[in-house]
This record gives C-alpha cells, sequence and structure tokens, in this order.
C-alpha cells in the first residue's frame, strides 16, 4: 500500500464525502464557470490538506467530525485552488501537475476572475455558516502567504537573507496553510479549546520541514520533479545556500553571490555554485534542521490519546521528511 493510501485510510470515508461536498461548493449559474471548476476538481492532488483537516479533528476529539470540519476542509481547498490559479497566471505558467492550467485553457483574464471567484465562495461558505472563528485562521493564512511572498520578492534582489528571515520566509509561504488546516481541524470540532493553537503549531512545523525539504531537491538527491538548480536560477536562497554563505570567506562569498546574481542562467557555474554548498557542508546543516523541525511536531503528537489517526499524523509528519518528490 502506497504511504498516501495508507495515511488516508482512516478517513477515506470522510475524504469521499468530502469530495463531493466540494464539488457542489464550487457550482456556479454560470456554464463557463462549472466548465472550468469540474476541470480543477478532476485533477486534483493528494488533497494532504483536507486530510490534515480531518485527521487533526478526529484525534483530538476521539474520532469525531462536524459540519464544520467538512466545511472547514472545503473553504481550505476553495482559498487554496484559488491562490494557485493567480499564481499560474503571475508565472506564466501553462500546467500545474501535469496538466494545462487554467490560464493556459482560457486565458489570463478568465483565470483571474475564476481564482476571484473560488475565493468569495470560500468567503461565503464560513459567513453563510457563521463559521467565523474558522473564516478567521484562514484569512490570517491567506495575509501571512501574500506577505512571504512579497518578503522573498524583496530579499533576493539584495541577496542578503539571514536564517531567520529565511525562517520567517518558508513560515508565512508555506507552513501558514499547514498550520491552518490543523488549527483548523481542531477549532471545527473543539472550538476555543488549547488544541486549536497546539495543533496550529504542529502544522507550522510540519510545514517548515516540508519547505527545506523542497530546498534540498534542488540539490539534485533523486530524480524528481524539477530538475536541480532552478532555485538558484531564480535567485532563491534556500537554506543549504543561505547556512555556506554566512560561513565562508569574505572572496568565496563574493563568488558566489556572482555566481547566483550574474551568471545564473550559466549551467557549468550553476552545477559549481551546487557542488561548492555541497562541499562546504549546506546540505548536512540543511538536514539537521529539518529534523529537528520533524522532532518537535512528533513531541506535540505525543500528548495525545493513542488512536489511528494520531498514526496517521506521524506518519504524515515522516512522510514529509522522507517523500521523493
Amino acid at each position: 500500500m502506497k504511504i498516501v493510501e495508507q495515511i488516508k485510510q482512516p478517513i477515506d470515508f470522510e475524504m469521499e464525502l468530502f469530495e463531493q461536498k466540494f464539488q457542489l461548493s464550487m457550482s456556479s449559474k454560470v456554464a463557463l464557470l462549472n466548465r472550468i471548476t469540474h476541470y480543477i476538481v478532476n485533477r486534483k492532488g493528494k488533497q494532504m490538506r483536507p486530510m490534515f483537516v480531518f485527521l487533526v479533528a478526529k484525534m483530538v476529539s476521539n474520532g469525531e467530525t462536524s459540519e464544520r470540519t467538512y466545511r472547514g476542509a472545503s473553504v481550505i481547498e476553495l482559498i487554496h485552488t484559488a491562490t494557485l490559479v493567480h499564481d499560474d497566471v503571475v508565472d506564466e505558467s501553462n500546467r500545474r501537475r501535469g496538466f494545462f492550467s487554467i490560464n493556459a485553457l482560457w486565458k489570463n483574464k478568465i483565470a483571474v476572475l475564476v481564482g476571484d471567484y473560488l475565493l468569495s465562495k470560500g468567503l461565503l461558505l464560513s459567513i453563510d455558516n457563521n463559521d467565523f472563528d474558522l473564516l478567521k485562521i484562514i484569512s490570517i493564512a491567506v495575509r501571512e502567504m501574500s506577505e512571504g511572498e512579497l518578503l522573498q520578492i524583496e530579499k533576493a534582489r539584495k541577496l542578503d537573507i539571514t536564517e531567520d528571515v529565511y525562517y520567517e520566509i518558508i513560515r508565512q509561504k508555506t507552513a501558514t496553510l499547514i498550520a491552518a488546516c490543523c488549527s483548523l481541524g481542531a477549532a471545527s470540532v473543539k472550538p476555543e479549546s488549547s488544541d486549536v493553537e497546539t495543533m496550529r503549531r504542529f502544522g507550522e512545523l510540519i510545514g517548515m520541514a516540508f519547505q527545506i525539504k523542497d530546498d534540498l531537491f534542488d540539490y539534485g538527491q533523486e530524480k524528481i520533479g524539477k530538475p536541480t538548480g532552478i532555485d538558484i536560477k531564480e535567485q532563491k536562497m534556500t537554506l543549504p545556500l543561505i547556512h555556506v554563505l554566512n560561513h565562508v570567506t569574505p572572496k568565496e562569498k563574493k563568488w558566489l553571490i556572482n555566481s547566483i546574481k550574474n551568471h545564473n542562467k550559466n549551467q557549468k557555474r550553476v552545477k559549481e555554485v551546487i557542488t561548492f554548498v555541497k562541499d562546504r557542508g549546506g546540505l548536512e546543516y540543511a538536514v539537521s534542521k529539518m529534523k529537528e523541525f520533524q522532532d518537535e511536531a512528533l513531541n506535540i503528537l505525543k500528548d495525545y490519546p493513542e488512536s489511528q489517526y494520531k498514526n496517521s499524523l506521524e506518519l504524515m509528519v515522516n512522510y514529509v521528511i522522507e517523500r521523493k518528490k
């Protein structure tokens, strides 16, 4: 059994029902919109976000879920999908998960409007049901994701990122959404309990580990989805690089920064940078930090009673670290 199926097993029923409810939450009177949302629904990924929502909800409440849990999972997916549709427009990306993106098939204007539509559907799903606590969790996540992206763009221009700034960027850009899924799962069944904040922290730690794992892929450990050196070509500052930049001689630092700023399209130079970062222990350092976040996340779970949902969340934490793509 694949690990993702194993993680999903205790919530198979909930996930199937969720898919039906999610499709309904997208429906519109406009035929074009329905065609596009149908296209989106049929090209779903692993669905990690709703899985986090349901597993956390069931773990903190001894196997319970409520209508709020389903709504919360739908809102997260609606708003996340909206941000992906908009991202593809901004990045001028024609593919998403191996399929054509919305902007590739229907052009930018329609893609932006579809993103806006999904966002408003998510907001209304919460408002119509008075789920204001859930809406607040999600709205904070969207704000932080935007801030994180902008902070990264601002810092990439100067390449002056410290480790602390890097953590702040990935906390906002990547970890905040997983944190929202986990706190939302807890809030949907135990509103205003301490579990809401505990699970937010749990999700944040997983998100941090997840992003560092992504950074490591750029150094080409295995054959994966994105070719190696892409982050360097895009002048993205990743943890292995930041660590090495902060621990080399001024001369080496100058060479590294010059390589990334002015020679990032030069295949040979990018390879030299990758080799330099590897030789100076950048990868080992990033792996050790990733493991710290993983251990802290697993420690949080120790306080919860044994259950199949807890087991799945432990598997999820380990899968984030061990995944091959």
